[in-house]
């Protein structure tokens, strides 16, 4: 089996399939994971996941990856656009990064244009729902390799 993949999920995603529906989806956090793990299965790798809304959490579990983790799949959700903590930790720990959305952020306030994280990651994937979390993954998991 090859490294494991750290997935992370930032604040209020614990929320999804409840939360503005319109534009995120009906599947739940849950949903999410379970499609990951069957992904992650076939491609015989392990994954890691976290969801925190605590942003320290967020940044010990980015460091605790080295030596860990091939690569790394995040959703900021709101810390995209400004935790220059989340950002650091992204670019100190010199593992691929997959940023993931699953709104496109681009399309939806102006605030949330810009992507703090997204210069320090490998790729951004965003706009497409669930898809946009396995697109991510795959992408991941060749990063892996």
């Amino acid at each position: 089996m090859a490294k494991k993949i750290f997935v992370i999920h930032g604040p209020n995603l614990n929320l999804l399939g409840e939360r503005e529906v319109d534009v995120y989806g009906k599947f739940t956090l849950e949903e999410i994971n379970a499609e990951l793990e069957k992904i992650a299965k076939a491609h015989k790798v392990e994954l890691d996941i976290l969801q925190s809304s605590s942003e320290g959490e967020i940044v010990e579990k980015i460091g605790s990856a080295r030596g860990k983790a091939g690569a790394i799949v995040i959703n900021p959700a709101g810390y995209t656009h400004y935790s220059v903590a989340i950002r650091d930790a992204v670019a100190a720990v010199n593992i691929p990064t997959v940023e993931v959305h699953l709104s496109n952020i681009y399309a939806r306030e102006e605030f949330r244009h810009k992507s703090v994280i997204a210069p320090v990651a490998t790729g951004q994937v965003s706009g497409f729902g669930v898809e946009s979390y396995k697109l991510g993954l795959l992408a991941a998991i060749k990063l892996a390799k």
